[in-house]
């Protein structure tokens, strides 16, 4: 299968073709509930399923939330 360039946090990032975020997040061992998404200039909202199919320059910026006290 083909690759994609995306950039990812910043970084070049070489994924699979038809890859969605919902699996870049899995790929990456990232919870949905856990994380914040921008992806193109947009922030996604929680509830969003994420299955939004990467295409070749995309930007996606992701966050993980982290707890602390």
């Amino acid at each position: 299968m083909a690759g994609i360039n995306v950039m990812l946090n910043g970084l070049c990032q070489e994924v699979a073709e038809g890859t969605t975020i919902a699996a870049l997040l899995t790929e990456l061992e990232l919870p949905r509930p856990r994380v914040a998404i921008e992806y193109n200039g947009k922030v996604l909202p929680k509830d969003d399923p994420a299955d939004l199919t990467l295409k070749e320059g995309d930007q996606i910026e992701i966050v993980e939330m982290v707890g602390g006290g």
